[in-house]
């Protein structure tokens, strides 16, 4: 009981923390909204002031720079804020068609003492999570989701499957998921906030002015805000992986974090090494991807290297933004706990598996854009995954026997065939094909390492294997690391006619026994191979256009859009505004001397007694309408002005009259 009290008030106080911070983001961003909306008002105040000379122009800049930031910042706010949706590349399973994964789940939350998830939901990648859609800034509880990659459903094996879905669950019996929830929304608000404002600024030359300040200001309180979140993040892991480890054992707990570290790399290659390859070149797609990555998981050939990638999976540092701790400092928690499940075990190993609609429907996910039309079944894609990456070497081989034969003067068929190959090994130019074939086959590729001859035999191997293939005698099987392997015709052995081009390519004089041989089969050598054109590589190839520039997407181009029309529409506005208001702004009469002000109806008399200066009447009264005229000058009276102040008579002698 006090252990139960003591554990709520830990969620209690995890989550007042993760609160307190949102809060203070949220705050943040208020501020920032009022900042800005003092400037608009600054701007259109001083614009209609009277004393204004011109509208403020830089305010107007700076408030529609500013306006796409702020917009942007509030948007992830809001986003954030609230529940979010179910990500649109994912599956939910349901109990009445997924039995079993259902009842696995339903078990292992019973011995982890919690109650089991409202929804599970399939997703493509090689990870496995927990949401809490709580209410009130997650301080309420709200629907449970368990969120499972159907690349570890394919290659994990069902006791390490188990490990982790009971490490997942152990989220929901320690109560992490109101502190998750926060901290999460917290994380994705920030990043949000400065993706936007990074997207305003390269979208917008004038936004790029003004958005360092904010975009500094963000990058700072995210810096802060992870370094407060992160370690309570790392501590409820190990606590997870202590719960998995009272349920299922601590070493297999620690066998599945390396087998799902390995099964990340291994995906990662089987997408960029094999999917996107004969997407790319032959247009196919597999409609169950997973039950292929688990045929390429369970190969024989990859057992070693995969046990490598399980070895070196604790080398791997951690992220300094990933919440999981570092592999290694997993394993040496788990190292000190006991092997010894809570009863025995939950669930001896029996396979989870799901329907295989759902694969091929999350299958789609993968390819964007691309229709069912071009899908294939995926045993028939391993197929023609294998014929891809044996005949890879065709083409580099019908430029190097063009080379030599354009070298030599010797005049070409119009395809690749093995007449061809064989008639310049028995002309003594075995050397300068192969030099030829290494030139255009990159090592990586090369199945025969740096040994030329090996791989021009390695090429008439292959070029032997497609003419069978095309005959409907042979066909090739599905080789994980390395080109496809040939399953010749029926009687001969599987590396019979490997051996055939070794001899022929090696040996001189042996070409005439292989041409024997191959006549036997039914194989003609002067046959051009279908779908491998000579003609092709005596035509220049075209240079394709070569750019640096990242390539921008659809959602991105319609946000680049947004901010440009967004800033344009707050500039013009403003823009229109001011001037409306500085031009109806009243005007305040400069003050003017006296001496200014004028009658236009006097009459100028230098005279004494006479009118006077103009504006004035006879006797000192003003009259008529004041105006202000040019000069601005003091009027003064030339004769007035020269008079002396003293007396001259004085100095003027007198005649003495006798």
């Amino acid at each position: 009981m006090i252990a139960t009290a003591l554990a709520a008030a830990i969620a209690a106080a995890r989550a007042v923390l993760a609160l307190a911070l949102l809060v203070v983001f949220y705050a943040l961003v208020a501020l920032l909204v009022l900042v800005w909306l003092a400037f608009l008002v600054l701007g259109l105040w001083s614009a209609g002031a009277p004393e204004s000379q011109a509208p403020p122009t830089s305010v107007i800049l700076a408030c529609a720079a500013f306006a796409p930031i702020v917009w942007g910042m509030v948007w992830a706010v809001v986003r954030t804020a609230r529940p979010a949706a179910p990500p649109e590349d994912t599956v939910w399973v349901s109990r009445r068609r997924a039995p079993a994964l259902w009842a696995a789940v339903d078990e292992l939350a019973g011995s982890v003492g919690t109650a089991p998830p409202d929804a599970i939901r399939l997703t493509a990648e090689v990870n496995a999570s927990v949401t809490e859609h709580a209410s009130f800034l997650g301080l309420l509880p709200g629907r449970r989701t368990l969120y499972l990659g159907l690349p570890l459903l394919a290659g994990l094996p069902p006791a390490e499957l188990r490990a982790v879905l009971a490490h997942e669950l152990g989220h929901f019996s320690r109560r992490h998921g109101r502190f998750g929830t926060l901290a999460h929304r917290g994380t994705a608000g920030l990043a949000a906030a400065c993706d936007a404002v990074r997207s305003a600024a390269a979208a917008n030359d004038l936004v790029r002015l003004y958005a360092g300040g904010p975009l500094l200001l963000l990058r700072g309180y995210t810096r802060v805000f992870r370094l407060l979140t992160r370690p309570v993040r790392r501590r409820q892991e190990i606590e997870a992986d202590r719960e998995a480890a009272r349920v299922a054992g601590a070493r297999t707990v620690a066998d599945a974090l390396r087998s799902a570290a390995a099964l990340e790399q291994a995906w990662l290659e089987f997408g960029a090494g094999f999917l996107t390859p004969v997407r790319r070149a032959e247009g196919r797609v597999p409609d169950d991807p997973f039950r292929a990555f688990a045929h390429m998981v369970e190969a024989p050939e990859l057992r070693e290297p995969f046990a490598a990638l399980r070895a070196r999976a604790a080398e791997r540092p951690a992220d300094r933004d990933d919440p999981h701790p570092d592999l290694a400092t997993r394993l040496s928690r788990l190292a000190r706990l006991p092997d010894r499940p809570a009863g025995g075990g939950v669930g001896v190993a029996e396979p989870l598996d799901v329907p295989s609609g759902y694969a091929v429907e999350l299958g789609r996910t993968l390819y964007p854009g691309l229709g069912t039309a071009r899908t294939m079944p995926w045993r028939e894609w391993l197929g023609l995954l294998a014929e891809h990456r044996a005949t890879r070497l065709l083409t580099p081989l019908a430029e190097a026997v063009r080379t030599v034969e354009k070298a030599a003067g010797i005049s070409g068929s119009s395809g690749l065939t093995i007449h061809q190959v064989l008639r310049l090994l028995d002309s003594g130019r075995r050397m300068p094909l192969a030099r030829a074939l290494g030139g255009r086959v990159p090592d990586v590729e090369s199945p025969a390492g740096r040994d030329p001859l090996g791989l021009l035999s390695q090429a008439l191997y292959v070029l032997i294997g497609a003419q069978l293939v095309a005959r409907g005698s042979a066909h090739w099987t599905m080789n994980w690391t390395g080109p496809g392997t040939l399953v010749p015709p029926e009687g001969l052995a599987p590396g019979t006619v490997r051996d055939w081009a070794d001899t022929a390519v090696r040996e001189p004089g042996q070409t005439q026994r292989l041409a024997l041989y191959l006549a036997a089969l039914g194989v003609n050598e002067r046959a051009p191979l279908p779908g491998v054109a000579g003609d092709a590589a005596r035509e220049p190839v075209k240079k394709a256009a070569i750019s640096i520039a990242p390539g921008v997407d659809e959602p991105a181009r319609r946000r680049i859009s947004g901010i440009r029309v967004l800033a344009l529409t707050v500039l013009l506005g403003l823009t229109g505004v001011s001037w409306l208001l500085w031009a109806d702004r009243e005007e305040r009469p400069s003050p003017r001397p006296a001496w200014q002000t004028v009658n236009p109806t006097a009459t100028y008399d230098p005279v004494p007694g006479g009118t006077g200066l103009p504006g004035e009447m006879p006797g000192g009264a003003s009259g008529g309408i004041p105006t202000r005229l040019l000069p601005t000058g003091p009027i003064w009276t030339p004769g007035l002005s020269l008079r002396p102040s003293f007396d001259l008579e004085s100095l003027v002698p007198r005649r003495h009259t006798p």
